[in-house]
């Protein structure tokens, strides 16, 4: 017996454990329906208001878990005709207690979800259920919504295409659904407004992710990027789509595939430089050239066409690789989606700006509490555990599984697999059984699609356009003679249902025609067959030309194939082969783990740096008076004038008070206020202390000249703007930093060391300048003046259309020497335009 099979008997497993700790309460939770059933609508419903009252006399949700889960049942079979199994009832739990409940598919955890988003809405602190398109989240809104509202909860819905007053309204909703792009998106937009009121969200509390492994696991790798118009030429991508297909593969650059990474030759870079007329492409100087040709480079040997990307309407539209949905408005960053415009010949839209990011792992990880329901997660229940603190709880089906999962076809070319693979599909279908049929790209469907037309197969092909058109036509997969197409997970969260007479033809069986590199996408294809007891089958058509045999496992099974001198349509159909194949995709698994986990460290520098940002720009949003906050800034720019000119080990006659005085007056100081022959008089404490008089002197002029009111929005509107503009700046540098850090370790440094050693020192340098530009605009900038000479308005507007904040104004006319040039070339007035 295995070690760990050893322990299991002595200890027990941890998730029989867990089952049979929740059977307590589902045992209760049944002992109530009977009392319940009894009750008048009015009566049902009415224990909200007792629920609430309770938990305000000092109950907690788990004193009220058994009584909650009770009333949701009863009031979904009275509204929706639907009465919670009990082990819905046990991933209701689950998720109740933040964890991951997986549950095969068919088992319905769109309604085990009511049960936990009902008990913790009664706080009133607000539940997000997260779905992954806006089609289910209006569905379930809708669908679910009616037990909500019953039992008088409010419901509101986050997809794309809301205005603000929408937004708002639905986030102040007990529940709400949304994507999970929708509620990031308006996370980092509430921390770019300039008023309180300009924010859709409430405090994160509580959410539960649906397809919890798609969202946190599958996209984990892509940060959410708000962005803004660059400024930098298209030129360069042209240039380098004409060099680049000049170079040869093997000689001129080198793919590593498993690595999916490519890299120039000696003999290649020597060519592009003779392209491209220059003598050394690394040289400082061609920095931005060296980087255009890297990213061509890409494009070129490591984005295909109809794979990772289509182009449509003459765009370039991203698939994403696991689902083959199309990713309309997405686009890739550091110049890689301008590449391949290029080398496809279509417009080249312009490079962005970085406003605001973050990725899905730091914002979820926000929640007070975070649960999520998936039909595959066992797998990587170690990432879960690891990155988001949560445990996967495998829930029992309500009826056992009876799919028969037959063993993987192994065949010697990508031509015979498919023979083979069309051959039962159409022999299915010549006898009425549904077949679904997953593929790995747009292009194995489209080929696939063409070889069963030639015989004669009747199909649907799945092209992931339009969410609400893939739900219907998943949901018509099991009917009699159906035979559809679809990529990895495409149809996820729609229900197949067998149609009349299929269970007697052996239910729906699934045909895969390639393995994943993830063994949780192959469940989740295979789960799509075999819901709630029905029958179903399973089988893989592989080949040794598949990307998962050829990179990561085919070597012995090919020696096998050749000992044996088998032909190329003769298989290899044996448990050993499924077995091998499973131990390349754990492989794979961990490697695609540690670059998920390696993002994961590098993204948590940055996210401390935004929390600190993001809490500090939340304080002045929210505060009333900046001034005590702004006269520390001010404090910290005179210690540090006094130490540049005034320092303490020099004797006092050596002192530089004309280039002191011209500190000051750069940043606080009205021209005249500070005198030199005042200065020397002073001992050093009064040097600083006559300073800061002079700063009060000259801060209280200006809120007497525009009045409290405007003073105290002028100071919340130049700490934010100061604040985001420096952000930006600091995101594009660390972002050239992550680019370039790798390259330390052929120093035999640790990049992320490295990486957090210089990251620190930039963010430190960031505040510093923060400090410093608030305290010279605070003095500096003027507000506009009416006729009857009364101050205008002094906040910023708010662009509806990109939520972006307006410039505040500035009046040129009654610019002082010493204040910053209106131009806008960061110059002193006296020194630029005023001394013209």
């Amino acid at each position: 017996m295995p070690v760990f099979g050893f322990l299991k008997t002595i200890f027990g497993d941890d998730n029989a454990r867990d089952i049979k700790r929740m059977t307590k309460y589902v045992e209760e939770i049944n002992a109530l329906e009977s009392d319940l059933e009894k009750m008048s609508d009015a009566t049902l419903a009415g224990k909200t208001l007792e629920f609430k009252q309770r938990l305000a006399q000092g109950q907690t949700l788990q004193d009220l878990l058994p009584e909650a889960f009770a009333v949701v049942r009863e009031a979904s079979r009275r509204t929706l005709g639907m009465r919670h199994f009990d082990v819905q009832l046990l991933g209701g739990i689950t998720l109740h207690e933040g964890n991951i409940a997986e549950m095969r598919t068919g088992e319905g955890k769109t309604l085990a979800a009511t049960l936990p988003v009902y008990l913790n809405a009664l706080n009133g602190q607000g539940v997000h259920v997260v779905t992954v398109n806006d089609y289910l989240a209006r569905r379930d809104s809708e669908w679910m919504g009616k037990v909500y509202r019953f039992l008088g909860l409010s419901v509101g819905l986050i997809v794309h295409g809301l205005d603000f007053a929408e937004r708002k309204m639905a986030y102040s909703a007990d529940v709400t659904y949304g994507t999970n792009n929708e509620f990031g998106f308006d996370y980092l937009r509430d921390n770019m407004v300039i008023h309180p009121e300009q924010m859709v969200q409430r405090e994160l509390n509580y959410a539960i992710v649906d397809e919890v492994d798609s969202i946190l696991v599958d996209e984990a790798r892509t940060p959410l990027i708000i962005s803004g118009p660059g400024e930098k030429s298209t030129d360069l991508y042209y240039v380098l789509a004409k060099v680049v297909p000049k170079l040869k593969a093997g000689e001129d650059y080198t793919i590593d595939e498993k690595a999916n990474t490519v890299a120039p030759t000696e003999s290649g870079i020597a060519k592009a430089e003779k392209h491209l007329n220059v003598r050394n492409l690394y040289e400082d100087e061609n920095i931005e050239l060296s980087h255009h040709f890297n990213q061509a480079l890409r494009a070129h040997a490591l984005m295909h066409r109809d794979k990772d990307y289509v182009v449509k309407d003459d765009q370039v539209i991203i698939v994403d690789e696991f689902t083959g949905r199309l990713m309309f408005g997405r686009r890739y960053s550091d110049g890689l989606h301008q590449a391949i415009e290029a080398k496809e010949g279509v417009k080249i839209e312009r490079e962005s700006q970085t406003l605001a990011s973050i990725t899905f792992q730091n914002y979820f990880r926000m929640y007070s509490k975070l649960a999520g329901m998936t039909g595959t997660a066992k797998t990587e229940e170690e990432e879960f555990r690891k990155i988001y603190g949560l445990d996967v709880v495998v829930i029992p089906t309500n009826q056992n599984v009876i799919r028969e999962d037959l063993p993987d076809v192994i065949y010697k070319t990508k031509r015979a697999k498919y023979r083979a693979a069309v051959r039962e599909i159409a022999e299915r279908y010549a006898k009425g059984q549904p077949v679904l049929v997953g593929t790995t790209s747009i292009a194995q469907s489209e080929e696939l699609s063409a070889a069963l037309k030639r015989n004669g197969v009747s199909h649907n092909v799945l092209n992931a356009k339009y969410h609400e058109m893939e739900a219907q036509i998943v949901a018509q997969a099991g009917q009699k003679g159906a035979v559809t197409i679809a990529t990895n997970m495409a149809g996820r969260g729609t229900d197949i249902v067998l149609g009349e007479g299929v269970p007697a033809l052996g239910g729906l069986h699934i045909v895969g025609t390639e393995r994943h590199e993830s063994r949780r996408i192959d469940n989740q294809l295979r789960g799509r067959s075999g819901r709630q007891g029905d029958p179903g089958s399973t089988r893989f058509y592989l080949s040794l030309e598949d990307d998962l045999m050829r990179l990561f496992g085919s070597d012995n099974i090919a020696s096998i194939m050749d000992r044996l001198g088998m032909e190329e349509d003769e298989p290899i159909e044996h448990s050993l082969i499924t077995r091998s194949i499973e131990q390349a995709q754990k492989k794979v698994e961990a490697r695609n783990f540690d670059i998920r986990k390696q993002v994961l460290e590098y993204d948590d520098v940055m996210n401390q740096q935004r929390e600190v940002i993001y809490s500090q720009r939340r304080k002045v949003l929210m505060g009333e008076n900046m001034r005590e906050h702004i006269f520390p800034m001010i404090e910290t720019i005179i210690h540090q004038g006094m130490d540049l000119y005034c320092e303490e080990k020099v004797y006092p006659e050596d002192w530089d008070y004309d280039s002191l005085i011209e500190y000051c007056e750069d940043f606080y100081a009205p021209e005249g206020s500070l005198v030199r022959e005042d200065l020397t008089e002073f001992s050093r404490i009064e040097v600083y202390e006559h300073l800061l008089a002079v700063a009060e002197t000259a801060y209280d002029n200006r809120e007497k000249v525009f009045g409290s009111e405007n003073m105290r929005e002028l100071e919340k509107v130049v700490m934010l703007k100061v604040v985001d503009g420096k952000w930006m700046d600091h995101l594009d540098a660390m972002d050239m930093l992550r680019q370039g850090i790798g390259l330390r370790a052929y120093g035999q440094k640790n990049p992320l060391i490295e990486y957090k050693i210089e990251a620190y020192d930039m963010f430190q340098q960031m505040i510093e300048n923060i400090q410093q530009d608030i305290v010279r605009y605070i003095f500096r900038v003027n507000l506009l003046t009416q006729a009857d000479d009364r101050l205008s308005d002094a906040h910023a507007s708010h662009g509806e259309e990109d939520g972006q904040a307006n410039q505040s104004v500035v009046n040129k006319d009654q610019t002082g020497r010493n204040e910053l040039c209106p131009c806008g070339s960061g110059k002193k007035y006296k020194k630029c335009c005023g001394a013209r």
